[in-house]
C-alpha cells in the first residue's frame, strides 16, 4: 500500500495528458491525494489567459495584444475551501473559466507562441520540487519531457461528452450534442496545431477510460507508479 506522506517515498513528477472529458482532472486529483502530492491543473492556466483576454476584448489571434496582456498578468494557484483556486492579478476566476466558450478560447490561445512560453515558465517553476501530478495536454511531451512517470488518458468522444454534460447541465443549458460537437472541434484544433499539439509522449502509459470507473483508472495508474516507487 502506498503511503500518503510524500516525505516517506521518493518524490516523483507525474504527468497525465489527454483530451477534454477523458477524466484527467478527477483522476489527477485522486492520484495526488493518494500520494500526498500537489495537483496542478495546467488547463486552468490557459483558461485563465483566455478569460482575461476575452474580458479585455483581445482576440486569440492577436499576438501583440496577448503579449501586452501577459506582461501585466500574474496567475496563482491558492488553496480554497473547495480545493485549489486560480487567481488572476489577485481576482478569483476559478468558477468563471469553466464554460464551453472559455474552453474553446483556451484551445485557441494555447496555439499562440507567446502564451505557451509564458505558461511554460510558470509550469516548470511549479514542478521544480517534484512530488506533483501535472494534468494537461503537453505535459509529458513539451513541459516535462523528463517526467518520472507519464500517462495518456483517453475515452470515446461520446463518453467524454456525456461526462462533461453531467458536469455542466446544472449551470448551463447547453445540449449534449453541442458539447460533443465542441469536443470534436477542440480535439481537431488541439491535435493539429503546429505548436505543442495534443499527443501521447512515446514513453507514456496509455489508458482508455471509456469503460472504466474513476477508481479503476486510479488503481491502474497507481500500479505503474508503485513499480517506480517500490522497484523489485
Amino acid at each position: 500500500m502506498l503511503k500518503r506522506n510524500p516525505l516517506s517515498v521518493k518524490k516523483l513528477l507525474i504527468t497525465i495528458d489527454g483530451p477534454a472529458g477523458a477524466g484527467k482532472s478527477t483522476v489527477s486529483r485522486a492520484l495526488a491525494d493518494r500520494l500526498g502530492y500537489r495537483y496542478v491543473d495546467t488547463g486552468a492556466l490557459y483558461r485563465g489567459v483566455a478569460y482575461i483576454a476575452s474580458h479585455r476584448g483581445i482576440a486569440p489571434q492577436d499576438d501583440a495584444g496577448l503579449s501586452g496582456l501577459l506582461e501585466g498578468l500574474t496567475l496563482n494557484f491558492v488553496p480554497g475551501d473547495s480545493g485549489q483556486r486560480l487567481t488572476a492579478n489577485g481576482e478569483d476566476i476559478t468558477d468563471a473559466i469553466r464554460t464551453p466558450e472559455i474552453s474553446m478560447l483556451a484551445s485557441a490561445v494555447s496555439a499562440r507562441a507567446a502564451v505557451r512560453a509564458f505558461l511554460l515558465r510558470i509550469q516548470r517553476e511549479l514542478g521544480q520540487q517534484k512530488a506533483a501530478v501535472f494534468e494537461g495536454r503537453d505535459m509529458g511531451t513539451v513541459v516535462f519531457p523528463e517526467a518520472d512517470v507519464k500517462f495518456y488518458l483517453n475515452a470515446s468522444t461520446q463518453v467524454r461528452a456525456q461526462r462533461r454534460f453531467a458536469e455542466v447541465k446544472a449551470k448551463s443549458d447547453v445540449s449534449i450534442e453541442a458539447i460533443e460537437r465542441d469536443m470534436q472541434r477542440r480535439d481537431l484544433q488541439d491535435s493539429s496545431r503546429a505548436l505543442a499539439p495534443l499527443k501521447a509522449a512515446p514513453d507514456a502509459v496509455m489508458i482508455d477510460s471509456t469503460e472504466l470507473t474513476i477508481d479503476q483508472v486510479v488503481e491502474r495508474i497507481l500500479a505503474h507508479v508503485r513499480a517506480v516507487l517500490e522497484p523489485a
